[in-house]
């Protein structure tokens, strides 16, 4: 197979392009940290709560105790503090079930938002974490995430 290289401009732009898109900041709007007119604290996102599955009640109890801090108590994220969960961003398409279990139990350098690097959360069980999962995905799916 042939090796193709491109050089210059193309190439400059090329490699621009696919740094925006990787890093996910071509249409994907403003980020929820760039709105200085919201409050410290403000949710970023309207989340319709629709009703629970009995584990995703379960995750929303531990989600509650572990995430709600920086992320809001429905996942809607608060202002200074964390990003929506409840965005297309995190879709399952585009971080899968694991991305939100291994960000929980490793934490997650900054890379969509600039609320800075998100340390990982002690304790969480297994069971804990994807009881979470399902909680998010369940408020995604009513909220139009897919």
């Amino acid at each position: 197979m042939k090796a193709v290289y491109i050089t210059g401009a193309a190439g400059i732009l090329a490699a621009a392009l696919a740094f925006v898109l990787i890093r996910g900041g071509a249409g994907d709007g403003p980020a929820p940290g760039d709105r200085p007119e919201a409050p410290p604290g403000a949710p970023l996102a309207a989340v319709e709560m629709p009703e629970l599955s009995a584990t995703a009640q379960l995750g929303r109890k531990a989600f509650a105790e572990n995430c709600a801090e920086c992320h809001g108590p429905d996942a809607s994220g608060r202002q200074g503090s964390g990003p929506p969960l409840i965005h297309k961003i995190y879709e399952p398409g585009h971080h899968a079930d694991m991305a939100i279990v291994l960000a929980a139990q490793r934490g997650v350098t900054a890379h969509h938002w600039r609320f800075g690097n998100m340390p990982p959360v002690p304790g969480l069980t297994e069971r804990e974490l994807g009881s979470i999962v399902v909680y998010i995905r369940e408020v995604q799916r009513a909220n139009g995430i897919e």
